[in-house]
């Protein structure tokens, strides 16, 4: 009885660390690639930071930007400044 509660319960472990890693890739694959600048300050006006901490480089903007590492990266070619915030307006 104890062998098959341990099979059970192991088995219930790996499914749900199975499951949350398939999830973890799709979040990654969801984040949504702009063609150019105008495209993503219709959505984000202040532009896509790295992080809450990313400092802007070129100077005051008027809107601030919308944090999320996964959207950074894949805009990652519209921050012409390379300051860690793309499209920052």
């Amino acid at each position: 009885m104890k062998k098959t509660l341990n099979i059970c319960l192991a088995a219930g472990l790996l499914l749900t660390l199975s499951i949350g890693t398939v999830s973890t890739a799709n979040a990654e694959s969801k984040a949504k690639t702009y063609k150019n600048c105008s495209a993503l300050n219709k959505d984000y006006k202040g532009g896509v930071a790295i992080s809450s901490s990313t400092k802007n480089v070129g100077g005051k903007t008027k809107h601030k930007p919308y944090v999320s590492k996964e959207l950074y990266n894949a805009n990652k070619k519209s921050d012409r400044d390379k300051d860690g915030i793309a499209c920052e307006k």
